[in-house]
């Protein structure tokens, strides 16, 4: 850890107290941002689409799962390959924590890859996750949505993720991450209303705000340099007692 400066208690204080005026601006304008998300207009999905689960086909509108409002996450799991993201575990190890309260507020979550239900199955055994998490394998869905991409897009280096925010100049792989909102209407229509990639899935790491607020903050050499599937951390001997 770097060496911080020493100061008195009311030293402190008051840079303490400067600091707290930047933090509530910041809740401001996060309310503000908050309530412009909220406020874009929708988008309705015409297309079926539809996705293999453990219990049998679904459609979009089915993933609901009787209620008004939908968040998918876009995990990148490609079909064949053994490469299981870091950073997606890194979200999902967040989720059945948090859908236990979420879903008591009208919100439904379901992950959605393109890899087959096998693999995903194999996956969602392996790291102890419990919410639904269904295969687009073959249909448009991940296209459509913004998180995978044609070799001929790879080769042409035009993949427009993230709304084209984001430079992808020599990526080579098929599958990225995302997350998108749906809701749907009381006759059953599906709208898309919002999607968000790249740095914007960090809303969704508890984790990150426990480290932002600690000396070290995320201590990383490069973005999420330690993170790790959950099973693969090396166990830290216990501390010596003085």
């Amino acid at each position: 850890m770097k060496p911080h400066t020493i100061v008195s208690r009311d030293a402190w204080l008051k840079a303490r107290k400067t600091l707290l005026a930047k933090e509530k601006e910041l809740t401001h304008m996060r309310d503000a941002v908050s309530a412009e998300r909220r406020a874009l207009p929708w988008v309705k999905v015409e297309k079926t689409y539809v996705f293999e689960t453990p219990t049998g086909k679904k459609t979009l509108a089915d993933l609901f799962d009787g209620r008004s409002q939908l968040m998918v996450y876009h995990f990148m799991l490609t079909p064949g390959k053994d490469h299981i993201c870091p950073g997606c575990s890194f979200i999902a190890d967040h989720v059945d924590a948090a859908r236990q309260h979420f879903e008591h507020a009208d919100l439904s979550f379901a992950a959605i890859s393109r890899a087959p239900l096998a693999q995903i199955e194999a996956v969602k055994k392996r790291m102890g996750w419990r919410f639904q998490w269904a295969s687009s394998n073959g249909a448009d869905f991940n296209f459509d949505y913004g998180v995978s991409f044609t070799p001929e897009q790879i080769k042409s280096g035009n993949i427009d993720y993230n709304y084209g925010a984001t430079p992808m100049k020599g990526y080579k792989g098929e599958d990225l991450h995302g997350t998108s909102v749906f809701a749907k209407d009381e006759k059953g229509n599906v709208f898309h209303t919002y999607s968000t990639y790249a740095r914007g899935d960090e809303a969704l790491l508890g984790a990150f705000g426990f480290l932002d607020l600690a000396p070290k903050g995320r201590n990383e050499n490069g973005t999420m340099s330690w993170v790790k599937l959950h099973d693969e951390y090396e166990e830290r001997p216990a501390r010596k007692r003085a």
